[in-house]
């Protein structure tokens, strides 16, 4: 591990000094290449130097200890630097085996979010529109951009599906382990005698595929307009502007009917077509993957129940960590990161048990 760190450090240190060079600094595309591998190895590097300064305070109490004769306020003094020394390596050691694991790839990715209600009916809708509500309150604590790409709106005000753009650095890293079947447990408005449902609503999270990693045959494709839908009134459009990708070879449909251009429509709902597709490449993949490894840490497949909302207890259960919050109304309201940040540390502790096997 520490020939790796040195590695790491060096590589770090190199940049740095190439980074200041006027040949450099002139080429956008060499210095932004540059920049993201400087920005993604700098904790390591901190936390690098963080565990040498420790290992040197550790080396410096023994050597007072050893020559401190019988000066006892001295020894107390080397005794307390040293037991803070040793806690600190351990947990820095903890930290960098963390930290050196391979990252992965989509981290840094925009993402799509699809949103459909399962179970429960109009009940089912009403809280994919909660869902919706919770994640784009999420993302605007962080200062991200979302953007609707298609959504089919029920006459209460629900969604039987919802599909949206979520644009920022480091958008996939928080959003990934919302895929999978999210159920509510609450007493619905029109339930007249205070009876308690439960629903399911589906959610499935894509990095947004880049033109380079997939290419498309256009003649593999189908492309339909028609006239944008909703709810009614002024939901509907009068000109056909929506448009229906279809993906002939694996019968992928996508359709996107948000924006009143039919230009714009089609490069949205290729954005979407693209990242499903890939999506659906790395699930293959990974699955070959898990046949081979008996420890295979995922983030949840889309027909497992990884949360449970309930209503009447204020309370939200993360069933993949064992995680229980009292704070429902928080968490509805965008304040995701007590979850967010358990959920990154379980999978993360998994992973490194599974490199260390």
């Amino acid at each position: 591990m520490f020939d790796k760190l040195e590695a790491v450090v060096n590589r770090y240190e190199q940049i740095g000094i190439e980074l200041t060079r006027p040949d450099v600094a002139s080429d956008n595309e060499q210095f932004r290449k540059l920049m993201k591998e400087y920005s993604e190895l700098a904790p390591i590097a901190e936390k690098y130097r963080q565990y040498t300064s420790a290992k040197q305070a550790e080396e410096e109490a023994l050597e007072i200890l050893s020559e401190s004769g019988g000066d006892k306020e001295l020894r107390e003094l080397a005794e307390e630097q040293l037991k803070e020394s040793k806690e600190n390596i351990e947990t820095f050691s903890e930290e960098l085996k963390i930290l050196l694991l391979p990252k992965d790839p989509n981290d840094e990715k925009n993402v799509i979010v699809e949103i459909r209600a399962g179970a429960g009916g109009e009940e089912a809708a009403l809280f994919a529109g909660s869902l919706y509500r919770m994640f784009t309150m999420y993302a605007e604590s962080r200062h991200w951009k979302t953007e609707i790409v298609n959504a089919n709106e029920t006459e209460l005000g629900g969604y039987k599906e919802i599909s949206f753009m979520i644009e920022g650095a480091g958008a996939y890293s928080r959003f990934k382990y919302e895929s999978g079947v999210h159920r509510v447990q609450r007493v619905p408005d029109t339930e007249t005698q205070g009876r308690i449902h439960t629903s399911t609503v589906t959610v499935a999270v894509l990095p947004e595929a880049e033109d380079v990693e997939l290419e498309i045959n256009p003649a593999d494709l189908k492309i339909d307009t028609f006239r944008s839908s909703g709810a009614g009134g002024q939901h509907i459009n009068k000109t056909s502007s929506a448009i229906r990708v279809t993906h002939i070879p694996t019968g992928t449909v996508v359709e996107c009917q948000d924006e009143r251009s039919q230009f714009k429509n089609k490069d949205k709902a290729l954005k979407i077509l693209r990242s499903r597709l890939l999506d659906a490449a790395q699930r293959e993949h990974d699955a070959a993957i898990a046949s081979d490894r008996k420890s295979q840490v995922g983030t949840g497949d889309r027909s497992e129940r990884i949360r449970t909302y309930n209503y009447p207890q204020g309370r939200v259960t993360d069933h993949r960590i064992g995680l229980t919050l009292y704070k429902l109304d928080q968490v509805l309201n965008g304040d995701m990161d007590e979850i967010i940040d358990a959920l990154i540390t379980y999978y993360r502790t998994e992973a490194l048990k599974a490199e260390q096997e």
